[in-house]
């Protein structure tokens, strides 16, 4: 299947007032997994717009320093998902603590470019961008567009380059799942 950019989303849909933004639920774990899950795909372009406008910032003043960070951490990434698909128990706990996961690739990352070099490019060039992108996918509120939208890439008949990101974390809505596991069996 052929990967499709998702378009950019209306700026006021993405960052709208206070009344569309709300603190999760943390004691539902699962929930709060599934509004990330979906606002990452359904925004996907405005954050890498805000991403490559911080990366272009931190890499204009340290043009090396970022690039040998964004390969590290790229590298790191490769690395994990691979293991984690080749061992099982790695696969397991992926899929059990999404976050630890991430933690890790981060903090992996963080001690080798400690190691090559400069941790603030580090901490501003690639930590930021992926924080801002967190906070903002905990706290939006879904709407019934970015819920069909997400349902469409996630029974496979659109493809994009955030949804091959989250499932390399096997990281999909519950109900998604179900969905595609129901649509895989009557198929078959």
């Amino acid at each position: 299947m052929e990967v499709q950019v998702a378009p950019l989303r209306a700026w006021d849909d993405f960052f709208p007032g206070s009344d569309r933004f709300a603190r999760p639920d943390f004691k539902d774990i699962s929930k709060w997994n599934n509004r990330v899950v979906s606002n990452l795909l359904y925004y996907q372009t405005n954050y890498l717009m805000v991403a490559a406008a911080v990366v272009s910032i931190v890499g204009f003043l340290s043009p090396l320093n970022m690039l040998i960070g964004g390969t590290v951490v790229v590298l790191v990434f490769m690395g994990f998902v691979w293991v984690s698909h080749n061992k099982d128990i790695l696969r397991r706990l992926k899929k059990q603590y999404p976050t630890t996961f991430v933690v890790v690739i981060m903090l992996s990352s963080y001690f080798l470019i400690s190691y090559l070099g400069d941790v603030m490019v580090f901490m501003f060039g690639i930590t930021l961008p992926l924080l801002l992108m967190f906070v903002h996918a905990s706290l939006r509120l879904r709407n019934i567009k970015n819920k069909l939208e997400n349902k469409m890439e996630g029974i496979g008949l659109k493809k994009t380059p955030m949804g091959i990101i989250l499932d390399a974390l096997e990281q999909q809505e519950d109900s998604i799942n179900k969905l595609a596991d129901y649509i895989s069996k009557a198929k078959e």
